[in-house]
């Protein structure tokens, strides 16, 4: 069954005449996801075109519909898992599902708006859901991948299955063995995405064949939308010859540049009425270490032992989103230093001036918005892409350090995250790196940007 809400016009005055006024947008229900797709639906509101927004009826029913944009419609299916994905669920059957049933739900999507003489100018389809390109070349519509991770990554994907497959595999137990693909930076096997690594569960192995879908689909429709910008990536977005990637990120809420705009708020978690914001409010300006590890990155119990004793040892104050419920034994004396929550706005908290530091599971969001925000970054990857974006937040944009785990079992240690966490709070030169990352970020966004020339092009059918 499908909804579809209907459309509010656009305001009067606004820019037309594109090529691209009417586009479909089909995300992957998870917040990695979501966020950067509505972020960029916004960024085409802005331009008067109208959006309607495709994902699972368990995304969409938690969306604020009163912050709803003029010119956005919702057309939510049941991916089979209306109450969103379950322990007993595996990611596997998960992403199964979405995709048969998101393929039927499409179809009928893009054929209603096509009878009622409202067809869609395009599709633009989020990463894990590439069978929407298929689904949207059947129609005769043109498709884009919006892509949710960093340039590098998907240019690591797209040689790994263009001639490079044996040289990472034959190499796979090396972690230090150098791989240099043309065009990108130099990275060693331990920086490539998890899933192309032989230590990756079994249970992961299903995650290729998305990637390799994924590449597949780019044949059909080979210019990609990345969350990034020109700056950041200026050799990654250019690295694969046969794929023309345009940069339009930072996806960043654009009231966090500029105070103003509006944005559809989602987010997968419930938000309790805690006071963080004016805990924070009575903080020294770059004094407090904001702790978060996303919406599916979680610690063990041993692993959240290790960073209460590391952040209790720095002896600077911390807000910590813990979202696992995890009992931890230094419960009080974590209290009277810090302030623990289930739940933040992490835009809004990497923007306030009582921030210093940011210890992250380096996802791609966080990342970016870290970024934007100019705040440094302590980097404790865990999976998929976080690596190759922590090597690059040490070694490339120098906003960083890696923490260094435990030989044989992986733990970072206590005395790691205190050591991580007072290089990065005191160190003058990644403070003036990220703040020119931010200042580039911006420009970007800003009228005249690399990202919002991009955009354009993109409209413009470039």
């Amino acid at each position: 069954m499908i909804t579809t809400a209907t459309t509010i016009q656009p305001p009067s005055g606004a820019m037309t005449g594109y090529k691209k006024n009417k586009i479909l947008i089909v995300s992957y229900p998870k917040q990695g996801h979501i966020n950067p797709s509505l972020r960029f639906a916004n960024r085409l509101l802005d331009l008067g075109v109208h959006v309607t927004f495709s994902t699972s009826f368990s995304v969409i029913r938690r969306f604020d519909i009163d912050t709803t944009r003029n010119g956005l419609t919702f057309a939510p299916f049941s991916d089979g898992h209306d109450d969103g994905q379950q322990p007993t669920t595996t990611l596997q059957q998960f992403i199964s599902d979405f995709g048969t049933n998101g393929v039927p739900a499409v179809a009928e999507i893009i054929t209603a708006a096509a009878t009622a003489g409202k067809p869609f100018d395009h599709l633009v389809y989020t990463t894990a859901s590439p069978w929407a390109a298929k689904v949207a070349d059947a129609h005769g519509l043109e498709s884009t991948l919006l892509w949710c991770q960093p340039a590098i990554v998907l240019g690591v994907y797209y040689y790994y299955f263009n001639g490079y497959e044996d040289l990472i595999s034959c190499n796979n137990d090396n972690s230090t063995f150098p791989i240099n693909l043309p065009g990108l930076p130099s990275l060693t096997i331990a920086d490539l995405p998890s899933f192309l690594l032989s230590s990756r569960p079994t249970e992961l192995d299903f995650v290729i064949q998305i990637m390799k879908d994924h590449i597949d689909a780019l044949k059909i429709a080979p210019r990609v939308l990345v969350n990034t910008f020109d700056e950041l990536e200026i050799e990654s977005v250019r690295a694969v010859e046969n794929l023309v990637m345009l940069p339009v990120g930072p996806l960043i809420p654009s009231e966090c540049l500029n105070g103003r705009g509006q944005s559809l708020v989602c987010d997968l978690f419930e938000k309790p009425e805690d006071d963080y914001m004016k805990w924070l409010n009575t903080k020294p300006k770059s004094s407090v270490v904001y702790v978060s590890f996303g919406s599916l990155s979680t610690l063990s119990v041993d692993e959240a032992e290790e960073m209460a004793s590391g952040l209790l040892e720095s002896g600077r104050p911390f807000l910590w989103v813990m979202r696992d419920g995890v009992k931890l034994k230094n419960i009080e004396a974590l209290k009277k230093q810090g302030m623990i929550v289930s739940w933040c706005s992490q835009v809004e908290v990497l923007n306030h001036q009582a921030v210093g530091c940011f210890l992250t599971h380096c996802g791609w969001n966080s990342t970016t918005e870290a970024l934007a925000a100019g705040v440094p970054t302590v980097a404790f990857a865990q999976w998929t892409d976080q690596t190759t974006i922590a090597k690059m937040i040490e070694d490339v944009w120098k906003t960083g350090v890696k923490v260094k785990k435990r030989e044989g079992d992986g733990i970072v240690e206590g005395n790691e995250i205190k050591r991580c966490v007072e290089m990065v709070m005191e160190d003058a030169e990644m403070r003036r790196n990220a703040k020119k990352w931010r200042e580039l970020a911006r420009q970007a966004l800003d009228n005249g940007g690399s990202s919002t020339i991009n955009i354009q092009a993109f409209l413009d059918g470039g």
